[in-house]
């Protein structure tokens, strides 16, 4: 018998560093992984994060009985006319690390000096009651930056050792999760999709 008090959100998600992440940008809420409840991942064939990110959120809540949130997040270069985008997790491949994915956009970007090395990571939110809803709540979140030369930094995941951050003068992975949570794309959408959590609620208690 679950004795947390918090309201519980399954993460369609088996992605550890992104799990920490919401979680910490999540303190009233006990953000499960989907992994509990399924062990398939769904397929994303959309052609958008927030196309994909509503298959993940509709195909995890068809095995619990608990809101869903899903994430869908990228990283998007400008040099490379928005790739690797929504293929960001399977860049180099299906079953591809993180390194393997870093290691493959810092070939596909050698000879590019610095000032063309524009980039963005991206994130769409979707949260749904059930499997089925009509409804879906929707936010996004988009972070500015370049891509560095070389990894640097130990914290973060994915693509953060080559995202140059212009306010701190750092890597995304030399940041405190902290300061990282307050700037990231996922930190914008999560603060968005809290205000229009926020805003319904107040809706339904006005026509009560």
């Amino acid at each position: 018998m679950n004795t947390n008090t918090k309201p519980q959100i399954v993460l369609a998600s088996s992605n550890a560093g992104k799990i920490r992440e919401i979680q910490a940008l999540l303190p009233d809420y006990e953000v499960l992984p989907q992994s509990g409840f399924v062990q398939s991942e769904a397929e994303e064939t959309g052609l958008t994060f927030v196309e994909n990110a509503l298959l993940k959120a509709r195909h995890a809540a068809q095995h619990c009985h608990l809101p869903v949130l899903a994430d869908d997040s990228g990283l998007s270069v400008d040099a490379l006319s928005g790739a690797p985008g929504i293929y960001s997790a399977r860049y180099a491949g299906l079953t591809a690390s993180d390194q393997d994915n870093v290691n493959k956009l810092l070939l596909e970007m050698e000879g590019i000096p610095m000032a063309e090395r524009t980039a963005r990571f991206i994130c769409a939110l979707v949260l749904i009651e059930h499997a089925n809803d009509p409804v879906p709540i929707i936010a996004q979140g988009i972070w500015e930056g370049r891509i560095l030369f070389h990894p640097t930094g130990s914290n973060g995941f994915g693509y953060d050792p080559v995202f140059w951050v212009n306010e701190h003068n750092c890597s995304s992975a030399e940041l405190m999760p902290d300061v990282k949570n307050a700037l990231s794309h996922r930190g914008q959408a999560l603060k968005q999709l809290a205000d229009l959590l926020k805003n319904q609620s107040m809706m339904m208690k006005a026509k009560l």
